[in-house]
């Protein structure tokens, strides 16, 4: 009989990461679609979810979204007003901070508002967030949930037991309370109780276009560019 395949080792040591080059292809790819489209659009995003996100850039399959990497983005468009490689650029390089990206699009600043500003998706909140309601259970049976889900609810803190097959609470208990910091368990119980307390949202922060003119859409003003006598960092660490 041939040999079974399934269980075979694999060498990780195999496996090639994009190092550097990677990181120059990311500057070359971003520095052409500044030369391609219209606007550039600097977003941040509120409770990321990759799978909401995949469906954003489904439906801006003309448009090109740039996340992940704000250093490697910003040595792109340039940190300061020397080495920019478009007028006003750096300015959106200095507030790539946290979880943001960068859209180029030729959409109107009004058309992508718009659509971010209907675009909030409600989500299951993950450890770490803050509860946005108490939930207190009531004690009785929980239907909803299979027998044998009950040594997996007791893990996660619930008093419960079975009764005739019936998953059952033993007496009131407290899943969450408002304001507090949600703990692993109490995400977990949320998200088996179909309680959403997260919302997906892409809100835009700023607009470049290709005339050079840039807006801080959050500050609704225009903003003239300035030198920023901080970014002095060398740009060669950050593509090593």
């Amino acid at each position: 009989m041939p040999k079974t395949k399934r269980f075979q080792k694999i060498s990780l040591t195999q496996t090639k990461k994009k190092g550097l080059g990677g990181k120059q292809q990311l500057v070359e790819d971003i520095r052409s679609c500044v030369e391609k489209y219209s606007h550039l659009y600097l977003f941040s995003v509120q409770n990321m979810r990759s799978n909401k996100l995949k469906s954003i850039r489904n439906e801006w399959k003309d448009s090109r979204f740039f996340l992940g990497k704000n250093r490697v983005i910003a040595i792109a468009l340039g940190r300061s007003k020397e080495s920019e490689c478009r007028e006003n650029l750096h300015e959106i390089s200095k507030r790539l901070k946290g979880q943001c990206g960068i859209v180029f699009t030729d959409k109107t600043k009004e058309e992508v508002t718009k659509y971010f500003q209907k675009h909030i998706e409600s989500d299951y909140a993950r450890s770490g967030n803050n509860a946005t309601e108490t939930v207190i259970l009531q004690p009785g049976p929980l239907e909803q949930f299979p027998f044998n889900m009950e040594p997996y609810l007791r893990q996660l803190g619930l008093p419960t037991s079975l009764q005739r097959g019936v998953v059952t609470l033993l007496k009131e208990h407290t899943v969450c309370k408002e304001g507090n910091v949600l703990t692993p368990e109490e995400a977990r119980l949320l998200k088996l109780l179909c309680i959403h307390m997260a919302e997906f949202k892409v809100t835009v922060e700023a607009v470049w276009q290709k005339d050079g003119t840039f807006e801080e859409i959050g500050h609704g003003g225009l903003l003239v560019a300035q030198d920023d006598a901080n970014e002095t960092e060398s740009e060669n660490e950050d593509m090593e």
